[in-house]
């Protein structure tokens, strides 16, 4: 996803297939197995459920990636799940979406168009702590006997519950409960219960609630990780009295000003006494209490977030007093009741159903969680690649957002993709002024940023990366065509197309044969840059030029405001119509970019397995001038764009790129789960399936501890809807080519079309029924077979057989490990094999 040494997501360390080339065409390989019914991490801790995430022991090695994985966040602030007492911890971390502090970026030799400054995520004043004292004995899990320790991340609810109990040093056996939320209802707002008890004899208590600024963060050595900041925050503000506190900060660079309010609710035996006390960094109520079996002490506590880059201290101070006393007045249980609504819509809209494989219908839940919690309260602010759980990739957004988490949103949560487009409306001068330096017309999006300059220090992935353009259209493409928002595309949306066109047909130029050429780009594979005429790229860039020429035929009022005349718009689509994709006539396939495969393939019988990922290991020198592919690039084109393809092409295509992919980037796997189920390879995109959506669970990339890998969780979910669904959403008409793995014996979603139509899908072994929820009747393809669908008259398609082929081969030592349980029959046996195709029925 992005330049050297800040890739989403580094390969697994497998160990390397024996044999030559030739003894592993003649056998099947051994390929790693995954572990059943460990659950999450791999670890025995942790249980399957459908609906939650569920630790059942505390494992301090597993510490920072539990973090991650049982964050709570709504777009807007993110809370990493440190323990409420604080220490031990992997990483603190509380994250506002879009706060950052700015810093400069050295180079050894600068050069013109060299971005000058960074941005770093900021961890912003936390809110979480809540520590306590037994006896005068500091409750801390790694002193005294930990007898029980549960947490619970609740997918329903919208929730993380932790039970402990706990025999301190000096004998006294205490339980200690919490419940944490981060509302989705109200944007600011966190909150947290915690309740103490003695189990055996009375004991007094203290609890200290806190809020806490400038904390130390974790210094790492993996160039993916973000900068170190030291002490960011400068106080402004600081108060405290009675139960309520308030914090203000700004940073020191990025002058970004951050206010953190805190109150709470206190219920317990009589006696109970508090104290407030407030510093610059530090605000601390301290509560003492004697409870006893029984009697628990219970303490609410509502935190609010905001912050603001051009609102004065008292404003920003005012607006979270405000939040906060609304949260108090709503009340600890009706906030619980408007997160459980909430999130009620939210699963009858997006929720996938999958029968065979208990363990993957919990990592696509999860998924779906996550990528929810990125980009739902964002409010246009960018969605980083880790969303708010973890400081990874220094909390930037990539094309990772337009390119796998809004198509996911679009049909769930459109809103949210309308906020996030506009966000990136909204940087649309500093596009501009990029472009310009570039000495290009139009917008040149940045690689990665938080505010919407560019961050990228190493250009060959970043400046050159220039695809992120044709991400951004794509986006607005789909959301205009699923929501029929006309207010969006005439405010945003014309303007976003026109830009990116813009860029497209001043970067790239007519040969001497009239063909358009795109050259000088980095594609989506990393291990290829500065090639000329990138097949993705050029046929994204087409697609681009066409949707803005089509935008601007829809509202010829806008073209005097974007000063667009015929002229250019007829250069837009004469660029299209002549756009160059390279085709390998020898190999019968189409290669990655002009000349790749004239490139030397990688040694990689020579690779050993702990050499990946490969960036980390070898020079870009050897990778740039190798047939060796990071993550899909060719084979994303094949999805993205696979109007442009035959079947046979798209075969043929795959089959020749899987040998050379790595999958050194969490980006890859669940676009070659797609391309695998369209060209027929059912069980090898049932294994690319779970690797994708088990990358956080079974942290495959070996850096969950930094957050989570949102695009690569949503991609997941595009893996099943568009792999065994079959979706393709490219046309007029939505079609489905759906098919399921040997495991699977149902799977069921359901997409928005339209304002207000829906549509569920119903995919079993030999069938599938498509069945109108809402909304007026529509055209669907099934299989290539058009079939109109009316409210209330489901209609049954058998699914014909898939084609039998070998299974392709991958980079030694590169395989996806096996999903699913152990199968005895063959794994190329497809499902649907030897039924007979039929007619549709309509109807049931």
């Amino acid at each position: 996803m992005q330049e050297p040494g800040v890739e989403v997501g580094e390969g697994r360390d497998e160990a390397a297939t024996e044999g030559g080339p030739d003894e592993r065409r003649g056998r099947r390989r051994e390929r790693p197995t995954r572990a059943r019914g460990r659950g999450v991490i791999q670890h025995p801790a942790f249980a399957v459920d459908p609906w939650a995430v569920r630790e059942n022991a505390l494992d301090l090695e597993c510490l920072a990636q539990t973090e991650s994985l049982f964050a709570l966040a709504n777009g807007h602030v993110g809370l990493r799940a440190n323990l409420d007492e604080g220490e031990p911890s992997g990483q603190p971390g509380t994250y506002l979406t879009g706060f950052y502090e700015a810093r400069p970026l050295p180079y050894a030799e600068p050069g013109y168009g060299d971005p000058e400054d960074g941005q770093t995520v900021v961890n912003v004043t936390n809110g979480k702590i809540i520590r306590l004292l037994v006896e005068d004995e500091a409750f801390d899990v790694r002193y005294g006997e930990l007898r029980k320790h549960e947490r619970i991340l609740d997918l329903r609810a919208g929730l993380l519950r932790r039970a402990v109990e706990w025999v301190s040093p000096t004998g006294r056996l205490v339980r200690v409960s919490s419940t944490r939320i981060v509302s989705f209802a109200q944007r600011s707002i966190a909150a947290i219960v915690y309740e103490v008890e003695p189990l055996e004899d009375a004991a007094q208590v203290v609890v200290q609630s806190e809020l806490i600024a400038n904390e130390p963060s974790m210094a790492e050595k993996d160039p993916r990780a973000s900068a170190a900041l030291a002490a960011p925050l400068v106080s402004d503000f600081f108060v405290g009295e009675e139960l309520r506190a308030l914090l203000v900060h700004t940073t020191k660079a990025s002058k970004l000003t951050v206010a953190t309010a805190m109150d709470h609710l206190i219920d317990g035996p009589d006696g109970v006494t508090s104290r407030m006390e407030a510093y610059q960094d530090l605000a601390r109520l301290s509560v003492t209490a004697t409870p006893a079996p029984g009697k628990p002490l219970r303490i609410i506590k509502f935190l609010a977030y905001n912050w603001s880059g051009t609102r004065t201290v008292s404003a920003l101070r005012d607006q979270v007093s405000a939040a906060l006393v609304a949260a108090v007045q709503t009340g600890w249980d009706a906030l619980l009741s408007e997160q459980r609504e909430f999130l009620d819509g939210f699963w009858d809209a997006a929720d996938i159903e999958i029968e065979g494989d208990a363990e993957l219908q919990q990592a696509v839940r999860f998924a779906l969680f996550h990528t929810l919690q990125a980009g739902e309260r964002g409010e246009q602010r960018p969605i980083p690649a880790k969303g708010l759980t973890g400081p990874g990739y220094d909390g930037h957004t990539f094309w990772d957002t337009e390119a796998f988490v809004l198509p996911l949103l679009t049909y769930a949560r459109p809103r949210a993709v309308a906020d996030a487009l506009r966000w990136r409306h909204s940087t649309l001068d500093l596009a501009r002024d990029r472009a310009r330096s570039l000495s290009l017309r139009g917008a040149a999006f940045p690689w990665r940023t938080i505010h919407g300059e560019e961050c990228s220090g190493y250009w060959p992935a970043g400046t050159a990366g220039v695809h992120i353009n044709a991400a951004i259209a794509h986006a607005v493409e789909r959301y205009q065509r699923v929501s029929g928002d006309e207010a969006f595309e005439r405010e945003a949306g014309v303007e976003l197309l026109v830009e990116t066109a813009r860029l497209w047909r001043s970067l790239g130029h007519h040969d001497a044969a009239g063909q358009f050429r795109i050259d000088g780009v980095t594609g989506p594979d990393e291990y290829s840059a500065v090639a000329d005429n990138n097949v993705y790229t050029n046929l994204m860039a087409a697609r681009n030029l066409r949707a803005a020429a089509d935008a601007i035929k829809r509202h010829p009022d806008l073209a005097t405001q974007l000063d667009v005349g015929t002229e250019e718009v007829a250069g837009w689509r004469d660029a299209a119509d002549a756009m160059l994709i390279p085709y390998d006539e020898s190999l019968g396939v189409h290669p990655q970019s002009e000349g790749f495969t004239e490139h030397q393939v990688w040694d990689f019988d020579s690779t050993p397995a702990d050499h990946y990922p490969l960036f980390l290991h070898y020079p870009y020198f050897d990778l740039y001038r190798s047939q060796v592919v990071k993550q899909a690039d060719l084979v994303m084109a094949l999805f993205f764009v696979g109007e442009a393809f035959t079947a046979e092409q798209k075969a043929r295509d795959f089959a020749y790129y899987e040998r050379l992919t790595v999958r050194d980037s969490s980006l890859s796997a669940c676009i070659q789960a797609v391309v695998a189920a369209e060209v027929g390879h059912i069980e090898l995109a049932y294994d690319y399936f779970a690797e994708a959506a088990l990358i956080d669970l079974h942290d495959l990339a070996h850096n969950t501890h930094d957050g989570v890998h949102v695009a690569s969780l949503a991609g997941s979910c595009i893996a099943a809807i568009a792999g065994f669904g079959g979706l393709r959403d490219h046309g007029a008409a939505l079609a489905f080519m759906p098919r399921l793995p040997q495991a699977l014996t149902r799977l069921a979603f359901a997409i928005s079309y339209g304002k207000t139509g829906k549509l569920r899908i119903e995919v079993e072994p030999t069938q599938v029924t498509y069945t109108v929820l809402s909304g007026k009747a529509i055209e669907i393809h099934h299989h290539g077979r058009p079939i109109k669908l009316t409210r209330n008259h489901p209609a049954q398609c058998p699914i014909p057989p898939a084609p039998e082929l070998e299974r392709p081969m991958q980079p030694p030592g590169r395989e996806p490990p096996p999903a699913g349980p152990a199968r005895e029959e063959d794994p190329e046996v497809q499902p649907g094999a030897g039924v007979p195709q039929g007619e549709i029925t309509p109807g049931t």
